[in-house]
């Protein structure tokens, strides 16, 4: 026996050993999860004997799965994995495909349409059954269409169960979409996962084969796969149920793109007699980064319960900065790198900071650019030069200079305006003819002959544009962007579209218009249109592109899943930004996985920042610190000025058992029943104080922001997750106090 296998602790070795039956691995971060895989695969092949073709490793990137080739092949010195059957989902399902799909109707040299084939498919499809694009956007029907595939909904079922207008429109589009996949004998990336399935119902001979083919599977990250997933997988490994699985249920983060936390959390369900062995020796992280991960997952009800532990020292505790603005947060974090990089030396590489989502880049690239910190964005591109931004800017620059001919090709006609390559060019040659600019021309449409319908599509641009000129003498940047957003209603276009790419983009653009907003009060009289588009020019001039490797890591905590740095800040800890508009509990409980991943990639140390107000959709809004921070021990959190969270705590005397809550937090004693919330009699309501969480009936939870009154006519200020801020009357509101 080699003895390679004296490179693991004893837990991994038991995992890679245990090759009879089902076996499930809950890999906790930084535990070797990939180094288990890796190293059973070499078992096989080399101690039992067992054939590189009878092994199917399924990973979900190419990334993964070349490095685990490559493990493999070091481990064997190469040359004996060939023939093993290693790759991303996708990537091996078509590769099954390739051999099989005959049977089912199909020419073995089908063709795999790429997103934007996609599209332009379903474009037809809407087309030929009389479906507007403007009542159902296209990337919405692909969205639905994509979400039901991988949940293995065929079209029948799809239709029986769709509910609202989209769903019922999706559902019509759906059937003609898959007739013409396969007229054009194609598939789409999804169909990628559910053709195996349909090919193995058909075929169960085929089924059959590939059983007795892959005696032994083996599928990375399992908390991530989707139900068509899920299937293909049970199926294959039904006869020999030699299935080894290797995830964490704690960093299950995609369920918004179709990953299902149940697989998992039951696999011992699907397989009673499976063994299962818990990871939790984390080589990455202190014990205080470990202790924090591990008081904030622990909160979850669903979840199979694991504690990290760390081979290191405790190290430094978390540092807690509290900003008073998004600006003044992101200047501090600044202010912390540079420190720490001329005090102790630290490369930039060793930062990564963290943020909920995309639009929150913006602030923290402005401030690192100032500060002159190379930086890179991770997953993502920079704010500046993310297409709906460009869209927008181009706009003002026309407002500003209608002889600007490139910003008025790009916006001429998006949103759409059928206003066609044939129309414009047409529209060229009138300008030329008469020697004015494009603009002119667009404007003198009429006298040019045009067809009426483009004299009206160029007319409705031209009056926008003019009210847009206008506006723009006198009012602020603000005003001028709000009023572009009303005209030509883009933020609700991409709001339309309901897909989690046109949401961020939505944000972003609502993050252009905080920035607005911003600038606006914060400049004499205002601040001219020409000043805010010198800013952002001069910001979109910064070369992302570096010299070296030594630059901070920008990125979403979605991005950062599976990387590593020796110093992490988390931003933006706020209620309804982290966690993000949480509507159930489900939801929240996702979010907190999503705080927990963020935590965990850190090696040495932590900071955590929240604002005490930021710009959002245009206002500024009062924010109250994620309810994720109240989550830590406060023994093992310091302020910046270096004392730790339960000392300032016990300062501001909070209430019995509240000790590890932060500011603008406070726990309410259980009811006298011992439930888990206490009701507030109408006759009294002095529970409620600002920070307090409560819930409502109809709202449901949130956080005091005032109590203002007392008796019958107190009134309480409350922002609810899911519907906002509200004043409600005390007496009528029948609020819970939440524990």
């Amino acid at each position: 026996m080699t003895d390679f296998l004296n490179d693991l602790n004893e837990v991994q070795r038991s995992a890679v050993v245990a090759t009879s039956g089902p076996v499930m691995v809950l890999a906790g971060a930084g535990s070797g999860k990939t180094r288990v895989i890796t190293y059973r695969i070499a078992h096989l092949i080399n101690n039992e004997g067992v054939a590189a073709s009878n092994i199917l490793a399924l990973t979900f990137t190419n990334k993964a799965a070349g490095e685990m080739r490559h493990r493999v092949d070091t481990l064997l010195h190469h040359g004996s994995s060939r023939g093993l059957w290693i790759g991303t989902f996708h990537s091996i399902f078509a590769r099954l495909l390739r051999n099989y799909i005959d049977r089912i109707g199909y020419d073995r040299n089908f063709s795999i349409f790429d997103t934007d084939d996609s599209k332009s498919l379903i474009r037809q499809s809407m087309a030929e059954l009389n479906i507007p694009v403007e009542s159902v956007p296209v990337n919405t029907v692909q969205g639905l269409i994509s979400r039901a595939k991988n949940s293995f909904i065929l079209p029948a079922e799809f239709h029986r169960n769709a509910s609202d207008y989209n769903q019922q429109q999706a559902s019509r589009i759906y059937e003609l979409y898959a007739r013409k996949l396969k007229e054009n004998n194609a598939l789409d990336f999804d169909d990628l996962l559910i053709k195996p399935l349909e090919l193995f119902n058909a075929h169960p001979e085929v089924l059959s084969e590939l059983q007795e083919a892959f005696r032994y599977i083996m599928i990375d990250e399992y908390q991530d796969t989707n139900r068509a997933q899920y299937l293909v997988a049970k199926m294959l490994g039904a006869r020999h149920r030699n299935i080894f699985v290797v995830g964490d249920d704690a960093q299950s983060i995609y369920s918004w793109r179709g990953a299902d936390i149940s697989n998992i959390l039951n696999f011992q369900d699907d397989y009673n007699d499976a063994l299962t062995f818990k990871l939790v020796e984390n080589y990455r992280s202190t014990g205080n980064i470990l202790k924090a991960a591990n008081s904030v997952i622990g909160r979850n009800l669903r979840q199979i319960k694991k504690e990290l532990i760390s081979h290191r020292d405790e190290g430094e505790p978390l540092t807690l900065i509290e900003a008073y603005n998004e600006r003044n947060e992101a200047e501090r974090i600044g202010d912390k790198i540079l420190f720490l990089h001329k005090s102790q030396g630290s490369d930039f590489k060793s930062f990564a900071i963290f943020y909920r989502t995309n639009a929150q880049s913006r602030v923290v690239e402005d401030i690192m650019r100032q500060n002159k910190i190379p930086y890179k964005l991770f997953g993502s591109v920079s704010f500046y030069k993310r297409k709906e931004i460009k869209d927008a800017v181009a706009y003002l620059r026309f407002i500003l200079n209608e002889r600007d001919g490139e910003s008025l090709l790009r916006i001429i006609n998006f949103p759409p305006r059928k206003i066609g390559d044939v129309s414009i060019s047409r529209l060229k040659e009138f300008a030329d003819s008469r020697g004015i600019s494009l603009y002119d021309a667009i404007k003198q449409a009429e006298e040019a002959g045009f067809q009426p319908r483009l004299v009206n599509a160029l007319a409705s641009f031209s009056t926008v544009i003019e009210s847009l000129k206008l506006l723009a003498v006198n009012g602020t940047v603000y005003e001028v962007l709000t009023e572009l957003f009303n005209q030509t209603s883009l933020p609700l276009l991409l709001q339309a579209e309901n897909t989690s790419e046109s949401l961020a983009r939505h944000e972003n653009l609502q993050e252009l218009l905080s920035m607005a907003r911003d600038f606006s009060d914060h400049n004499p009289d205002g601040g001219s249109l020409g000043d805010f588009l010198e800013n952002i020019s001069l910001a979109s001039d910064y070369d992302e592109s570096q010299d070296s490797d030594n630059f901070v890591s920008l990125m979403t905590v979605h991005a950062a899943k599976g990387l590593e740095f020796p110093v992490v800040f988390i931003t933006g800890l706020e209620e309804r930004l982290f966690p993000l508009h949480c509507y159930e509990p489900e939801e929240l409980e996702e979010e907190r996985r999503l705080f927990y991943v963020a935590m965990t990639r850190a090696q040495e140390k932590i900071f955590l920042s929240w604002a005490q107000s930021r710009y959002q959709y245009g206002q500024l809004h009062h924010s109250l610190p994620s309810m994720f921070i109240s989550e830590i021990d406060s023994s093992i959190v310091q302020t910046e000025g270096g004392n730790l969270l339960s000392e300032r705590l016990m300062k501001e005397k909070p209430a019995s058992g509240s000790s590890s809550m932060p500011r603008g937090y406070q726990k309410i004693p259980a009811s006298p029943t011992g439930g888990g919330a206490a009701v507030i009699p109408k006759s009294s309501s002095s529970a409620l104080r600002k920070g307090v969480m409560v819930h409502h009936a109809l709202f449901g939870p949130g956080v005091v922001l005032d109590v203002q009154g007392s008796g019958a006519k107190q009134k309480v200020h409350i922002t609810f997750r899911s519907a906002g801020e509200k004043t409600l009357m005390v007496q009528y509101a029948n609020l819970k106090i939440q524990q």
